[in-house]
């Protein structure tokens, strides 16, 4: 490994950071696509150099930008979002039936394999896939068409599918989360979905809390070597999955709050888990004003908190679902962007931090690339 890139995308353009190995001296690129907000940036496993992202404005519009030279120069791509046949409704926030509507992308996707098929989660939620590098772009329309696609309702950010994740040990197999919808798999590489969200509970969202969909799930994790384990950042509560979704269960434990957004995976440490605990829905910011990220090395319910390095007074940030990411270093490295503008890196799993960059624009997403 030859050193780390990392995509930060904000809301007001993208910026790429890259040191080598040691990690501990950063080059800073950007601003790319400077006043737009860039929601999600992401690197092909197959190719480096390849790397997508989805540039929005409430003005403009969405467009989607590829770069094949590691984000030096990036070219528009194509921009249609069209849901496949009519596209009828879901439920609104107050109940009512509510047309289906593109609003953005939310997360892009690559796959595995193959540096030209990207997977998109929009809003309103439904999974688009391109295979020739984003030129095309069609709709996988099994998920927004399950039986349960006309109760979705929005969460408070809208009714995204934000997360994506693809099993790199079971063909055709992976996992898709809406908020507010929950988690739903596939077996079938997109073609047909059904909901996996059995041990999720939602007293204060949902008439029934143990309802079959409509929890608002803010984040998956799975660490490649273990694709049966997942891991849930949800509205409330941090849960874990060894069933390949079929049930979860609560793994909180002694987390000062289990609201948060992000939540990720140590590189090597199948049961490690990092997240950032926020103190309410309503409250958007760590509690105590001290910005603390929690540490499990035994998978769960047992969270040391990670300090060194992180403002411990005064700190009112978020961190938002896609702004949190590791390397593959053989010292793994974390790092996490937050609302303030600042990108907060660890070399050393987190025991020690430091900002990689501070008073960028609000942080909405942070992926990084280990390069060869």
């Amino acid at each position: 490994m030859t050193g780390v890139r990392v995509l930060v995308g904000t809301r007001k353009g993208a910026f790429i950071l890259t040191a080598d190995g040691k990690r501990d001296r950063w080059e800073v690129s950007g601003p790319h696509f400077a006043g737009w907000e860039i929601y999600h940036m992401k690197g092909s496993p197959a190719d480096p150099n390849r790397i997508y992202a989805s540039q929005t404005s409430g003005w403009f519009g969405q467009l989607m930008q590829r770069s094949s030279d590691g984000g030096k120069t990036w070219e528009p791509v194509g921009n249609q979002f069209a849901y496949d046949g009519t596209p009828g409704t879901h439920l609104w926030y107050d109940g009512t039936p509510h047309p289906w509507e593109f609003a953005r992308v939310w997360h892009v996707e690559p796959s595995l394999a193959d540096p030209d098929t990207v997977y998109a989660g929009v809003e309103d939620a439904a999974l688009f896939r391109t295979t020739d590098g984003g030129q095309s772009w069609h709709e996988m329309t099994g998920l927004r068409n399950h039986e349960s696609g006309k109760y979705w309702q929005p969460g408070a950010g809208g009714m995204g599918l934000h997360t994506i994740v693809l099993d790199p040990q079971t063909p055709g197999r992976m996992f898709g989360a809406i908020s507010a919808a929950g988690v739903f798999r596939s077996d079938d590489a997109g073609e047909t979905w059904r909901p996996t969200n059995k041990g999720l509970k939602s007293p204060y969202e949902l008439p029934n809390p143990d309802a079959e969909v409509g929890h608002c799930v803010h984040r998956l994790a799975m660490h490649p070597s273990r694709p049966n384990t997942l891991f849930m950042q949800k509205h409330w509560d941090v849960m874990r999955s060894d069933d390949a979704g079929e049930s979860w269960y609560e793994i909180s434990g002694n987390l000062p709050t289990d609201f948060g957004f992000p939540i990720d995976v140590h590189a090597h440490e199948p049961e490690t888990v990092y997240v950032v605990p926020i103190k309410s829905d309503s409250e958007h910011f760590p509690p105590e004003g001290k910005l603390r990220v929690y540490r499990s090395k035994s998978g769960g319910n047992e969270w040391e908190a990670l300090t060194n390095g992180l403002p411990q007074a005064d700190c009112y940030v978020n961190v938002l679902r896609d702004a949190m990411a590791v390397d593959k270093m053989d010292e793994c490295g974390v790092y996490f962007g937050t609302t303030g503008g600042q990108v907060y890196a660890s070399a050393d799993g987190g025991d020690s931090w430091a900002p990689i960059v501070r008073d960028l624009p609000a942080v909405v997403s942070v992926e990084v690339q280990t390069l060869p």
